[in-house]
């Protein structure tokens, strides 16, 4: 599956996003954890935004300047009606250029998507969209070997992709930033998060 067509999936499944039943704490204290890591307040990008809002109402309450970018135009969207002063990018990420630095990143749940053989490069990328002492936390499948698979468990089939753990700290430090905390932060299940800060 192509970025377009993961958009489109999505496009699909918004409701799952904005049902009650949502757990709107998912990745909360994660992200709370990784504001932690640094004092600067400024330009933030929320990498698969989604359309709830729950990451970047946190981000907002932190005093950053939050930005979003989907590939599901309906993500956007709805995203866009909920923080309408905001910034919002219907992209692939993988073929976005950033408009500026930033002092935080995160791609939560997000990264899964892109494809294997972009993953490593498109890390690097937001590693090098960091200002100094920014922080990138994103979100990952917690296996050992590099893989890919596609499946339907939320409706529409969607593809999924890992570099595993050591691949993913590998491409951390290849960009020149540090690891300030890992974790498998959902056991049993297979998730995992990484946080790295630019030196």
């Amino acid at each position: 599956m192509n970025p377009e067509d993961i958009g489109k999936a999505y496009d699909t499944i918004t409701q799952l996003w904005q049902s009650d039943d949502f757990n709107r704490q998912n990745g909360i204290e994660q992200h709370r954890r990784a504001i932690a890591f640094t004092d600067a307040r400024g330009n933030a990008l929320d990498v698969g935004c989604g359309c709830n809002g729950r990451i970047i109402d946190l981000l907002l309450e932190y005093g950053f300047d939050p930005e979003g970018i989907d590939v599901s135009a309906q993500m956007i969207a709805l995203a866009q009606q909920r923080h309408p002063a905001l910034r919002f990018y219907h992209n692939d990420i993988c073929e976005w250029v950033a408009p500026r630095k930033y002092d935080l990143i995160t791609a939560w749940d997000s990264i899964w998507h892109v494809p294997l053989k972009q993953q490593a490069r498109l890390l690097s990328t937001l590693a090098s969209c960091l200002n100094s002492k920014g922080i990138l936390i994103f979100s990952a499948g917690a296996v050992d070997q590099a893989g890919e698979h596609t499946d339907d468990y939320m409706g529409p089939e969607v593809y999924y992709a890992s570099l595993g753990v050591a691949g993913f700290i590998k491409v951390i430090t290849d960009s020149g930033c540090q690891l300030k905390h890992f974790e498998y932060d959902q056991y049993p299940e297979l998730h995992s998060y990484f946080i790295a800060q630019k030196p």
